[in-house]
Protein backbone atom coordinates (compact mmCIF):
# COMPACT_ATOMS: atom_id res chain seq x y z
CA UNK A 1 0.00 0.00 0.00
CA UNK A 2 1.33 3.35 -1.06
CA UNK A 3 0.93 6.21 1.66
CA UNK A 4 -0.72 9.57 0.34
CA UNK A 5 1.30 12.42 1.25
CA UNK A 6 0.53 14.45 4.76
CA UNK A 7 1.96 15.97 7.20
CA UNK A 8 5.54 14.22 9.18
CA UNK A 9 6.36 12.20 5.78
CA UNK A 10 9.36 12.26 4.35
CA UNK A 11 8.99 12.50 0.49
CA UNK A 12 11.47 12.28 -1.74
CA UNK A 13 10.63 13.90 -5.33
CA UNK A 14 12.64 14.58 -9.08
CA UNK A 15 11.57 17.92 -10.98
CA UNK A 16 12.27 20.58 -13.24
CA UNK A 17 11.47 24.15 -12.35
CA UNK A 18 10.88 27.16 -15.04
CA UNK A 19 9.64 30.30 -15.28
CA UNK A 20 6.86 31.58 -17.32
CA UNK A 21 9.49 32.23 -20.33
CA UNK A 22 10.25 28.06 -19.84
CA UNK A 23 14.15 29.23 -18.56
CA UNK A 24 15.09 26.72 -16.04
CA UNK A 25 16.09 27.89 -13.26
CA UNK A 26 16.38 24.35 -11.42
CA UNK A 27 16.33 20.55 -11.38
CA UNK A 28 17.06 17.65 -9.64
CA UNK A 29 18.13 15.86 -13.21
CA UNK A 30 22.29 16.26 -12.17
CA UNK A 31 21.63 16.02 -8.35
CA UNK A 32 19.05 12.84 -8.10
CA UNK A 33 15.94 13.21 -5.59
CA UNK A 34 15.54 15.65 -3.68
CA UNK A 35 14.18 14.62 0.10
CA UNK A 36 11.95 16.62 2.46
CA UNK A 37 9.47 16.17 5.60
CA UNK A 38 6.30 16.92 4.79
CA UNK A 39 4.39 20.29 6.43
CA UNK A 40 7.69 21.28 8.24
CA UNK A 41 8.38 24.23 5.80
CA UNK A 42 10.94 22.75 4.05
CA UNK A 43 9.70 23.77 0.58
CA UNK A 44 7.82 26.43 -0.63
CA UNK A 45 3.96 26.29 0.86
CA UNK A 46 2.82 26.34 -2.96
CA UNK A 47 5.03 23.43 -4.05
CA UNK A 48 3.67 21.58 -0.66
CA UNK A 49 0.33 22.40 -1.30
CA UNK A 50 0.47 20.78 -4.85
CA UNK A 51 2.06 17.62 -3.29
CA UNK A 52 -0.61 17.34 -0.25
CA UNK A 53 -2.59 13.91 -1.37
CA UNK A 54 -0.38 12.45 -4.02
CA UNK A 55 1.41 9.51 -4.02
CA UNK A 56 4.55 7.75 -5.61
CA UNK A 57 4.52 7.26 -8.84
CA UNK A 58 2.28 10.73 -9.16
CA UNK A 59 3.33 13.07 -11.81
CA UNK A 60 2.14 16.79 -11.85
CA UNK A 61 2.25 20.53 -12.75
CA UNK A 62 2.15 22.66 -9.93
CA UNK A 63 2.26 26.54 -10.79
CA UNK A 64 3.17 28.81 -7.62
CA UNK A 65 2.40 32.46 -7.49
CA UNK A 66 5.12 34.78 -6.20
CA UNK A 67 2.99 34.80 -2.31
CA UNK A 68 3.08 30.94 -2.70
CA UNK A 69 6.68 31.08 -3.46
CA UNK A 70 9.63 33.59 -2.60
CA UNK A 71 6.96 36.67 -2.40
CA UNK A 72 6.73 39.12 -4.03
CA UNK A 73 9.50 42.27 -4.80
CA UNK A 74 10.13 45.03 -2.18
CA UNK A 75 11.22 48.14 -3.40
CA UNK A 76 12.42 48.74 0.26
CA UNK A 77 14.82 45.92 0.39
CA UNK A 78 16.51 47.45 -2.46
CA UNK A 79 19.09 50.28 -1.88
CA UNK A 80 22.03 52.29 -3.53
CA UNK A 81 25.51 51.37 -1.70
CA UNK A 82 29.17 53.45 -2.41
CA UNK A 83 31.48 51.30 -4.10
CA UNK A 84 33.87 51.63 -1.41
CA UNK A 85 31.71 49.45 0.82
CA UNK A 86 32.91 46.35 -1.14
CA UNK A 87 36.74 47.23 -0.20
CA UNK A 88 38.52 44.31 -0.40
CA UNK A 89 36.69 43.01 -4.09
CA UNK A 90 38.52 42.90 -7.02
CA UNK A 91 35.36 43.61 -9.00
CA UNK A 92 31.85 44.38 -8.34
CA UNK A 93 29.64 42.86 -11.02
CA UNK A 94 25.78 42.24 -11.67
CA UNK A 95 24.83 39.16 -10.59
CA UNK A 96 27.24 38.72 -7.79
CA UNK A 97 25.74 37.88 -4.27
CA UNK A 98 26.76 38.94 -0.98
CA UNK A 99 26.27 38.83 2.90
CA UNK A 100 25.12 41.56 4.36
CA UNK A 101 24.52 42.20 8.27
CA UNK A 102 20.98 44.05 8.67
CA UNK A 103 20.58 46.54 11.59
CA UNK A 104 19.40 44.16 13.88
CA UNK A 105 21.85 42.01 13.28
CA UNK A 106 20.80 38.87 10.84
CA UNK A 107 22.72 38.10 7.93
CA UNK A 108 20.85 38.67 4.59
CA UNK A 109 22.04 37.50 1.04
CA UNK A 110 22.08 41.00 -1.38
CA UNK A 111 22.67 40.78 -4.84
CA UNK A 112 24.13 43.11 -7.11
CA UNK A 113 21.48 44.56 -9.69
CA UNK A 114 23.54 47.40 -10.93
CA UNK A 115 26.43 49.36 -11.07
CA UNK A 116 27.27 52.68 -11.98
CA UNK A 117 29.98 54.53 -11.57
CA UNK A 118 30.69 54.60 -7.90
CA UNK A 119 26.89 53.68 -6.79
CA UNK A 120 25.80 50.28 -6.74
CA UNK A 121 22.47 48.84 -6.75
CA UNK A 122 21.99 45.94 -4.58
CA UNK A 123 18.72 43.75 -3.76
CA UNK A 124 18.05 41.86 -0.28
CA UNK A 125 14.79 40.21 -2.46
CA UNK A 126 15.28 36.55 -3.02
CA UNK A 127 16.02 35.92 -6.08
CA UNK A 128 13.22 34.11 -7.42
CA UNK A 129 10.49 37.09 -5.77
CA UNK A 130 8.30 37.94 -7.96
CA UNK A 131 8.68 34.71 -10.76
CA UNK A 132 5.42 33.09 -11.20
CA UNK A 133 7.26 29.19 -10.52
CA UNK A 134 5.92 26.25 -12.86
CA UNK A 135 7.34 23.02 -11.63
CA UNK A 136 7.42 19.74 -13.08
CA UNK A 137 7.00 17.02 -10.56
CA UNK A 138 7.31 13.19 -10.20
CA UNK A 139 7.10 11.86 -6.62
CA UNK A 140 9.49 9.24 -6.36
CA UNK A 141 9.56 8.28 -2.84
CA UNK A 142 7.19 8.41 0.35
CA UNK A 143 7.89 7.04 3.99
CA UNK A 144 7.19 7.62 7.67
CA UNK A 145 9.32 10.08 9.20
CA UNK A 146 11.62 9.13 12.11
CA UNK A 147 11.18 10.89 16.05
CA UNK A 148 14.18 12.30 15.38
CA UNK A 149 13.38 14.02 11.89
CA UNK A 150 10.26 15.20 13.07
CA UNK A 151 11.41 16.66 16.11
CA UNK A 152 13.99 18.46 14.12
CA UNK A 153 11.87 19.36 11.28
CA UNK A 154 13.90 17.85 8.59
CA UNK A 155 15.48 15.27 6.92
CA UNK A 156 18.22 13.20 8.28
Amino acid sequence: MSLTITDNLVVSITYTLTNDDATVLDSTEESGPMDYLHGADNIIQGLEDGLEGKQVGDKLKVRVDPEDGYGEVFTELMQVVDLASFEGVESVEVGMQFESETDDGELEIVTIKSVEGNEVTIDANHPLAGVTLNFDVEIVGVREATAEEIEHEHVH
